[in-house]
């Protein structure tokens, strides 16, 4: 190749890396704070308000958890409810947490398992997978024989047990990429 075409393809080069570059710099300058800022494993910030309560019904969807359709669940009260996009709940049902539960903050279901053995050893049903914390993946399952774990306090679980027919009914409405919305 003669030095000059040498010489404009380095030029070229030069300019398309400035221009990205550039390019760049204008995106992160005009991204929302809250989208800006990192957490670490790719989670949320912690939300350390509890969603208020409806004390007369105690399965009633709590106020400010959110809007659209998405799975509430609530860590501090072990209930999950799953929510329409009219923002109707189609079903609440109580769930057996794991030792690890998951930070307060939204999320979204990332993995699926239609049958695997769990942490306790216990084979499991419909697992749909939304968090981890400290290397423990966070998700939903049910057990096949309907039976909810005993926790070793020593052990860290993230699987947070439902009946069969609540997993049933989590595994139809919870894809992938639908929207998990954790509370205290």
């Amino acid at each position: 190749m003669p030095s000059s075409s040498a010489g404009i393809v380095t030029g070229l080069t030069a300019a398309a890396l400035v221009s990205v570059g550039f390019l760049a710099y204008q995106a992160s300058a005009s991204v929302p704070p809250s989208l800006g800022t990192s957490h670490r494993d790719g989670e949320p910030a912690a939300v350390t308000s509890r969603a208020p309560r409806d004390t007369g019904h105690p399965t009633a969807l709590p106020v400010g958890s959110g809007k659209g359709e998405r799975v509430v669940y609530s860590v501090d009260d072990d209930r999950v409810w799953l929510v329409d996009k009219g923002n109707r709940v189609q079903r609440t049902f109580k769930v057996t947490a794991g030792t690890v539960d998951p930070v307060p903050g939204s999320y979204f279901v990332t993995s699926r398992s239609n049958s695997v053995i769990g942490t306790d050893g216990t084979p499991i049903e419909h697992v749909v997978r939304f968090a981890g914390v400290d290397g423990v993946t966070i998700g939903f399952s049910a057990a096949v024989d309907g039976s909810a774990p005993e926790n070793d306090p020593t052990a860290k679980t993230g699987g947070i047990r439902e009946s069969r027919e609540d997993g049933n009914a989590m595994w139809d409405f919870a894809t992938i990429g639908q929207r998990v919305l954790v509370i205290r």
